[in-house]
C-alpha cells in the first residue's frame, strides 16, 4: 500500500485555517502514515494525530488573546513576544488548562516529524516522535520560535529557531522519507509566499549574533519559489494535493481578530470537505489502517 503523508507549513495565526482542515478530517475519519509539521503546523498536526477535535481552534480564538500567550510584556520580560513556555507548557502539559492527549498521540503508529532551524548554522533539523515525552515539548517550542519574535529555544543543548526559516515547504523531505502521495496544507494562497520578506532588515538588529539566519530570511522568496516549482510538478504527476485558502482575509502571522479567525477556520473546514468530495486522491487515505486512532 502507498505511503501517504501530510505536511503543514504553519503560518502563525493563519494556522486557524488548518485547524478547520483537521477538524474536518477528524470528522471524516481521515488519517495518514506520515505527518510533517513546520512552525505552528507542527502543533496543529500533533493535536490532529492525538484526535483532539477543536483543541487547536481554542488556542487561536481564545488563548492567543491572553497577555501570557503573546504580548510586549512577554518581550520585555523574556525576550520573546510569544511565550512558547506558556503555549506548550502551562496550557499543554498534563496538568495544564488544555493538555495534549499524549497517550493518544503515543499510541499512534504514524511517522511524526517536526522541522526546526539550527541557530548556529541555519541548517534544518528534523525531529521525530522519539524526541518527545509527556510534558516535554521542547521540540515544538523550538520549531515555533520565530526569529525576531522569539528567542531561539534549546533542544539537547543546541539552540533552534522556527523551521520555516530553513525548510518552509518540506515537500522534498517527505518524498525522500518514502512518501508516495502527499497532502500539502498551506495557510495563504501559494503566490503570496514568493513576495519579499519586509521584516528582514529589522532582523539585523534582533539577530546580530546569528547573521546566517538573517541571510536565510532574506532569501525566503527564492526558497519558496523553488519549493513551489516542485509542488507544481508533483501536482501534475498526481503525487501531491494542495489545500490552500483562496484568501487570508487579512490575517497575517501575528494578527488577532476573532471574527476573521472564525471565518478562516470555517474556510479551512469547507476547503477540506470540498477536497474530500472531489479528489479521488483521498479515497486511498480514508480509514487508513497504518494510523490507529484512539
Amino acid at each position: 500500500m502507498l505511503m501517504k503523508g501530510i505536511i503543514d507549513v504553519g503560518g502563525g495565526m493563519r494556522g486557524i485555517y488548518t485547524s478547520g482542515v483537521y477538524d474536518c478530517f477528524i470528522d471524516k475519519s481521515v488519517s495518514f502514515d506520515y505527518y510533517l509539521g513546520v512552525s505552528a503546523g507542527s502543533a496543529n498536526l500533533i493535536t490532529y494525530l492525538a484526535n483532539q477535535r477543536g483543541r487547536t481552534k481554542t488556542f487561536y480564538v481564545d488563548y492567543s488573546f491572553r497577555k501570557e500567550y503573546m504580548s510586549l510584556k512577554n518581550m520585555i520580560k523574556s525576550g520573546s513576544f510569544i511565550s512558547v513556555e506558556y503555549v506548550f507548557g502551562a496550557l499543554s502539559n498534563s496538568d495544564g488548562e488544555n493538555p495534549l492527549d499524549y497517550e493518544a498521540f503515543s499510541k499512534t503508529d504514524a511517522i511524526f516529524k517536526v522541522v526546526a532551524t539550527k541557530a548556529s548554522s541555519g541548517e534544518p533539523v528534523y525531529f521525530s516522535r522519539e524526541d518527545f515525552s509527556q510534558n516535554d515539548y521542547s521540540v515544538l517550542k523550538a520549531a515555533c520560535s520565530i526569529p525576531g519574535v522569539c528567542k531561539p529555544y534549546p533542544v539537547k543543548s543546541e539552540l533552534y529557531y522556527d523551521g520555516g526559516v530553513s525548510d518552509p515547504i518540506p515537500v522534498k523531505k517527505a518524498f525522500s522519507d518514502g512518501c508516495e502521495k502527499v497532502v500539502l496544507v498551506l495557510t495563504k494562497p501559494r503566490q503570496e509566499y514568493e513576495k519579499e520578506q519586509n521584516f528582514a532588515k529589522p532582523l539585523k538588529y534582533f539577530l546580530r549574533d546569528n547573521p546566517q539566519i538573517v541571510s536565510m530570511v532574506k532569501s525566503l522568496p527564492e526558497t519558496y519559489k523553488e519549493a513551489l516549482s516542485l509542488v507544481s510538478t508533483l501536482e501534475k504527476e498526481g503525487k501531491l494535493l494542495v489545500i490552500e485558502p483562496s484568501d487570508c482575509l487579512g490575517l497575517n502571522t501575528l494578527t488577532r481578530n476573532k471574527e476573521l479567525m472564525e471565518k478562516l477556520y470555517q474556510k479551512g473546514y469547507d476547503d477540506a470537505e470540498k477536497a474530500l468530495e472531489k479528489e479521488e486522491f483521498f479515497n486511498e487515505v480514508k480509514n487508513n489502517d497504518y494510523t490507529k486512532r484512539t
